[in-house]
């Protein structure tokens, strides 16, 4: 069978280089090490160790597997989801039902992200494609922050994680969704067009394709066979890449409990503005998958829900993952204008209504 011109910028979009894939590899190791040793039953298992391993460490390890094997199998629900729909979903949809008038396409855009989800590792070339298919940029600047942070997958994960704090999930939603409307619309008034850089279409788009009159040159069988490819394709590299940094933000979060006092985490609780700023930091560095987030955020129990929820809110939105990512696509000049704007709509967002459902700041 021929290889279509398609399936070639597909296999250069997802193109693993040697270097990636001895990390994922060597993550992937060490997590199973890690399982092995605390709770297998054969030799160097935890009955029958190699080595053994005390207080802070055991903690650390036992912590780190509990987080990660929590979110993981919302991590892998979440980007099958993304998968079917960039490999499935119509091109151009977009295009067609949103308003000319940027201000009304806005909402709608954002609406539409939260019933088609995807994970942040697709969110800026999915923008892209919207962008050379006609749709306005705020619009598709509201879709790529709406769809990792709003859809279902990730408030169901939300709702797992802090069990024990129902409103945790709803106030996400509603502070997500207040902070990317009002960031759309900022856009709009103090964003510049002229400094987003769109680049040449190289097949990667949403449903596949790069724009809207793409028939990926084949019909029926053929089609489903390209379609099936990318979806594999899309599904393992999203999975690789969100899962190494599971286990990384895990492993830090781990660390942070073992090895910071637990009265530093009191003494910022008693400002609690310095509270929320720590944890956007974290959030900001971690770069967590957001069908992940918020079993790493529940592990931070000595600060407040308000400051919880500030990580959850502006993780999805501005990491350090995400800002190279859209400096690549879009260009320097336009980061520069549009991750303040989003960074402080998250963070104002998330306070108002961590204080109005919470109670406490």
């Amino acid at each position: 069978m021929s290889t279509t011109p398609t399936d070639t910028a597909v296999d250069r979009r997802f193109r693993v280089t040697p270097r990636q894939l001895a990390l994922w590899e060597f993550t992937a190791l060490g997590l199973v090490v890690v399982l092995w040793t605390q709770f297998g039953t054969g030799p160097t298992s935890a009955v029958d160790p190699l080595w053994s391993m005390e207080g802070s460490v055991e903690s650390w390890a036992a912590i780190t597997v509990a987080v990660a094997i929590q979110a993981l199998p919302f991590l892998v629900l979440g980007v099958t989801v993304s998968a079917v729909i960039a490999a499935f979903a119509p091109p151009g949809f977009l295009q067609r039902i949103t308003p000319r008038n940027s201000f009304l396409a806005v909402p709608v855009a954002e609406t539409v992200a939260i019933a088609l989800p995807g994970c942040e590792c697709a969110s800026v070339p999915v923008a892209q494609s919207f962008m050379r298919n006609g749709v306005s940029r705020a619009a598709a600047l509201v879709f790529m922050l709406a769809s990792p942070a709003l859809n279902p997958v990730v408030i169901v994960s939300t709702a797992v994680a802090f069990n024990a704090l129902p409103e945790m999930a709803w106030a996400r939603f509603i502070a997500s969704f207040l902070a990317v409307l009002i960031a759309g619309w900022l856009w709009i008034i103090l964003g510049r067009d002229d400094e987003i850089r769109v680049t040449a279409p190289d097949g990667a788009g949403f449903g596949g394709c790069a724009d809207d009159h793409c028939t990926h040159g084949e019909t029926g069988s053929g089609k489903r066979s390209w379609r099936w490819r990318t979806f594999q394709m899309t599904a393992l590299h999203d999975l690789t890449q969100a899962g190494g940094f599971l286990v990384l933000g895990a492993m830090v979060a781990a660390l942070i409990k073992v090895t910071v006092p637990a009265s530093w985490f009191a003494d910022i609780s008693q400002t609690p503005l310095l509270a929320v700023l720590v944890m956007v930091g974290l959030a900001i560095v971690l770069s967590l998958c957001s069908e992940a987030d918020a079993f790493v955020s529940a592990s931070f129990t000595a600060v407040s829900p308000t400051a919880q929820l500030a990580f959850l809110v502006v993780g999805p939105m501005v990491d350090i993952k995400l800002i190279s990512m859209q400096a690549g696509a879009f260009g320097t000049r336009f980061v520069v204008r549009f991750v303040p704007i989003v960074l402080l709509c998250g963070l104002l967002s998330a306070v108002a209504v961590g204080t109005v459902i919470f109670g406490v700041l």
